[in-house]
């Protein structure tokens, strides 16, 4: 089943919002959301303002991926999933 950005985005907000409140991610889910980042950014639907949240976004879950205590990346990064967060509901 082919997910059109609307649906990207809010599978996205999703993992991002369980994230911030399990204060826990797997590797997978980072490699997912990359996947999901990564299609979103080379679809000229999205919102070019989104888009630089989702850069962002990309970043952290590139560290995330690779992070030995992912429990202290997610809170270090609480703020920015906050409003990464509140950004994915206004475009979704």
């Amino acid at each position: 089943m082919h997910l059109n950005h609307e649906h990207q985005l809010m599978l996205l907000n999703d993992i991002l919002s369980e994230q911030h409140s399990e204060c826990c991610g797997t590797e997978s889910e980072y490699e997912q959301m990359e996947r999901l980042i990564h299609s979103l950014l080379t679809n000229e639907a999205v919102n070019e303002n989104l888009k630089t949240t989702l850069q962002s976004m990309s970043k952290y879950c590139e560290k995330g991926k690779n992070c030995f205590d992912v429990e202290q990346h997610i809170e270090t990064h609480k703020q920015d999933m906050e409003n990464w967060i509140q950004n994915l509901n206004t475009y979704s």
